[in-house]
Formats: C-alpha cells, sequence, structure tokens
C-alpha cells in the first residue's frame, strides 16, 4: 500500500483510515502507563503544536490508508494485547474512526482515545484521554519546526473548544493531560479548568488532571520533568511520566 502525505479520503475509496503507525507497546503515559497495548496512529491534526512528539502524523504527515477491517485484522495479531490505544495526531478528525471504535468495542477491547479536545465523536470509548492545549504550545515564528508560524493564529483560535471539551468529560471515563513547564502554565491549567467546571453536567476531580512533562528525547525530559513532578505535589495534580521516552527515547513505534 503506498505511503502518501494527503490525509484527504482517495477519491477511489481505497482505504478508510490514514495510519501512520500500528505497534505493540506499552503506554507510556497516564493512569494507564505501564500497560500493553496495541496503539493505532492516525495522521493528520488540526492544530499543530511545535513541540509535537509524532511530527510524521501533523507537520509531516505520512501514511498508508488502511480499511477498518485490516486495522481491526492487524491488532488481533498481537494476542496479548486487550487494550488499543486511537491516537494520532487527532484521530478524532476521520469519520471512520468511529467504526473502527465499533468494531474494537465489539471484540471486547478496552480502547483509550488519545484527543487535544477540540472534537467530539458519538463513539464507544473506555477512557477520553484528553489533552487540552496551552498557550505554551503554540507554534509562534519563532518556535514554528517546519515555517514562519502560519499556523500560529489557526492553532490560538482552535486549541479550546469549551463545548467539545465539556461533552467528552460527560460521555466518558476520562483523563485531562497537560503539558506544563512552569507556574504560569498550571495558572492557566487552572483557570481552564475553572471555565470547564462551571459547564460541564460531570465532576471534573483533580484526581483526574495530570501534568506531564514537555519532552521528546530523554535529554529533554532530564531538564523539565523534575519541575513539572514538583508543580504537581504542589498543586495536588497527577505528575505522568512519560515511560516509553525514558525506556526507548526517540525510537518510532513506541
Amino acid at each position: 500500500m503506498p505511503v502518501t502525505s494527503d490525509v484527504t479520503r482517495p477519491d477511489d475509496g481505497d482505504g478508510d483510515l490514514p495510519i501512520n503507525e500500528l505497534f505493540y507497546s506499552l503506554q507510556g503515559e497516564g493512569r494507564l502507563a505501564g500497560v500493553p497495548s496495541v496503539f493505532v496512529r492516525t495522521s493528520g491534526c488540526n492544530l499543530r503544536c511545535w513541540f509535537c512528539d509524532s511530527y510524521h502524523t501533523s507537520w509531516e504527515p505520512t501514511h498508508a490508508w488502511m480499511d477498518v477491517d485490516e486495522i481491526v485484522a492487524a491488532v488481533a495479531g498481537y494476542d496479548r494485547a486487550d487494550h488499543v490505544v486511537v491516537t494520532g495526531g487527532e484521530p478524532l478528525l476521520h469519520d471512520a474512526v468511529v467504526d473502527l471504535l465499533h468494531e474494537l468495542d465489539a471484540r471486547g477491547y478496552h480502547t483509550t482515545v488519545e484527543t487535544n479536545g477540540t472534537i467530539h465523536r458519538d463513539a464507544p470509548i473506555d477512557l477520553a484521554s484528553i489533552s487540552p492545549k496551552l498557550a505554551n504550545s503554540t507554534p509562534t515564528p519563532e518556535r514554528d519546526p517546519a515555517g514562519e508560524g502560519e499556523w500560529a493564529e489557526r492553532h490560538e483560535r482552535d486549541r479550546i473548544d469549551l463545548d467539545s471539551l465539556s461533552r467528552l468529560v460527560a460521555d466518558h471515563d476520562h483523563q485531562l493531560k497537560f503539558v506544563v513547564t512552569d507556574e504560569t502554565d498550571v495558572r492557566e491549567v487552572e483557570e481552564l479548568l475553572s471555565r470547564l467546571r462551571a459547564v460541564a453536567h460531570v465532576p471534573i476531580r483533580d484526581g483526574d488532571v495530570l501534568l506531564m512533562p514537555e519532552g521528546a528525547t530523554r535529554d529533554r525530559l532530564a531538564e523539565t520533568r523534575d519541575r513539572v513532578a514538583e508543580l504537581a505535589m504542589a498543586h495536588g495534580y497527577r505528575y505522568t511520566p512519560r515511560l516509553h521516552v525514558d525506556l526507548w527515547n526517540d525510537a518510532p513505534e513506541t
């Protein structure tokens, strides 16, 4: 199957979803860190954070188009895994991800969807791992890894969608995962939580709020994680590691 960089579904109908990677590893982040899981990584993103740790799903998307049946068959090939993580990019961009989640649910898999929280889909999801993007994620001209800040305005406009966030937390077991670096970021987290709690129809518990260090390499994590651990303790939120980076650095399919 040819690998392309066009995330628009091909006119000939060949393939339902643009898949960048499909692999077996350990969940590296969040409350299920350490759980053996199959990862289905779709390509394409509506935000493009400057520090994106899956560059080839966002800034330079590459993938092969696969049918839902092909994806489910590939997942089933990892017979020791009963957890599936659907991630991206932003997986909820794609209509067919709903069909994939129904098929996985019908086969008894526990599904985690890793999303930036800007899109809601009516789909069976066991854990919505929602990572709202703070101002520190905006690809300003100084930080843009691929251009001169062309995505900054769109990113800043779209990065928070309270309606989608409130529907996601109401419909699914969830965790809210924030990439933070300093006290300013935590203040922004608390301001967003206040806004979300004002409109959500379910409680947003501090125990479901996770602070995560920025860094896609061991060297970068070594610079950021101690400070984030201190912030988590100071504010009563959970700290989440990035086990896959600790174990395998920035190797693909981890």
